[in-house]
């Protein structure tokens, strides 16, 4: 049986925020493409070197389902290398998308939800229950 976009993405989260960069890594395509409010790259490198950097936890809040893309609405919690302690948190949203090998093949940030929603035409009532 195979994996449905939301339990990818929604594992994916899991192993960033637990620490498991390789089975996060597994999870996205060698040619993703990554972005935010800072500009955009492509490649799995520039996700393992990013998550690496930042030392953030994505703590997701609201799922939104358009099929093979995913919006999460997450509370993000950037640590103090070295410790837990939070020293910044921001409520950002994420799209994701995956392809039918259940891999990530984009990784799209951004600083509010409704441009998240906007960018792969949801909206609020695409909002899904998931654990």
């Amino acid at each position: 049986m195979a994996i449905s976009p939301l339990e990818v993405v929604h594992e994916w989260h899991t192993t960033l925020n637990d620490g498991q960069t390789d089975r996060m890594m597994a999870l996205v395509h060698p040619q993703v493409e990554v972005g935010g409010p800072r500009g955009s790259s492509r490649g799995a490198q520039v996700v393992m070197e990013w998550f690496g950097r930042a030392n953030v936890r994505l703590l997701p809040q609201r799922w939104f389902d358009g099929g093979n893309q995913i919006v999460v609405q997450e509370l993000g919690e950037w640590r103090q290398p070295g410790s837990d302690q939070v020293v910044s948190s921001q409520r950002v949203a994420s799209v994701f998308r995956v392809n039918d090998e259940g891999l990530i093949t984009r990784i799209w940030r951004y600083d509010d939800l409704l441009p998240a929603l906007e960018d792969i035409c949801l909206s609020l009532e695409d909002e899904i229950e998931a654990d």
